[in-house]
């Protein structure tokens, strides 16, 4: 097994925006006075076109879509959400919260995966729970430990503790669970995506334990890290603002390990805890302050993750 991959999977944006039906559990989303009368879109592009190219100058793989801009998907450069891709050949296809993310599901992702060469040989669809008004939101919800086969998930609107346990009977993964917050006009409120305060790379975890309110809860998330043997870098409250927990790990074509994140997460980060990073990944920042204050998002949940099998 491995943790991380040399090939991702992004979706150019098209119709880019403040999307309001996520708004109202994503407390990181911010109307922004700078951005009021700019076009949204297009400064989401030119961030999103920069990013694929320093990740291709590091030498990593990166297969492009671009969002079907008929669909009015305002967070389509998110695909994690909706899609994961397994070493195993299998595909886990998620229900969404806001009914216009559920739009962001496409069956030409997979038919051009299968005719790039990568085989699927089943897809795990989980969108039914839907109509319950029961979500799992992908590898925003679940920060998956892939060689230990555990997966960490706070819970919140966006993820259904049964649905998580199922999700872990299907995929074989230690469910590791608890609730992350952060304080929004003084009240503590739960945070909607585990990979916002979160992050598992081969050998490092970054994650702000602060968040982590229930002292039972947070001894048993660091316990399984420690016991995985990651070295643990602890960020704060005010780091995870600045999306300093939405970091992903990955390879480049000769195996040269790559941490990914915005520049505002870089910059939030202290010389130790980048110290600490670099022992293990070399960090590739990159702008993306307006896709990070309109869509809530970050660098890691731009990326989905393939895993899957080439034959």
């Amino acid at each position: 097994m491995k943790q991380n991959t040399n090939t991702i999977l992004m979706v150019r944006p098209a119709t880019f925006r403040l999307n309001e039906e996520t708004a109202i559990n994503n407390y990181y989303q911010a109307p922004s006075e700078d951005l009021k009368n700019k076009d949204s879109n297009k400064l989401a592009q030119d961030e999103f076109d920069f990013l694929v190219l320093k990740l291709k100058e590091a030498g990593i793989r990166v297969i492009i879509f671009n969002d079907d801009g008929s669909l009015d998907t305002p967070d389509s450069v998110f695909p994690n959400n909706w899609v994961s891709f397994h070493e195993n050949g299998d595909v886990a296809l998620y229900p969404m919260f806001a009914e216009n993310r559920r739009r962001e599901r496409r069956e030409d992702i997979l038919e051009q995966l299968e005719n790039d060469g990568f085989k699927i040989k089943n897809i795990v669809d989980y969108t039914s729970a839907e109509e319950e008004n029961i979500y799992l939101e992908g590898t925003g919800s679940l920060v998956l430990d892939r060689i230990n086969r555990k997966a960490y998930c706070t819970l919140s609107p966006r993820a259904d503790e049964e649905l998580f346990i199922e999700f872990c009977e299907d995929f074989e993964y230690t469910p590791v669970l608890f609730t992350a917050y952060q304080t929004v006009d003084g009240k503590r409120l739960p945070i909607y995506h585990t990979n916002v305060m979160m992050c598992i790379g081969k050998d490092f975890a970054v994650i702000c334990l602060d968040c982590i309110d229930d002292k039972k809860e947070r001894k048993n998330v660091i316990q399984h890290l420690k016991a995985d043997g990651k070295e643990v870098i602890a960020i704060s409250e005010a780091q995870v603002e600045n999306f300093a927990g939405n970091m992903l790990e990955v390879e480049n074509k000769v195996g040269k390990s790559i941490t990914v994140m915005s520049q505002s997460a870089y910059d939030s980060l202290t010389k130790h805890q980048i110290a600490t990073i670099e022992k293990y990944s070399t960090i590739l920042s990159s702008k993306l302050n307006t896709i990070e204050t309109l869509g809530g998002g970050s660098a890691r949940c731009m990326m989905a993750e393939v895993f899957l099998p080439k034959g």
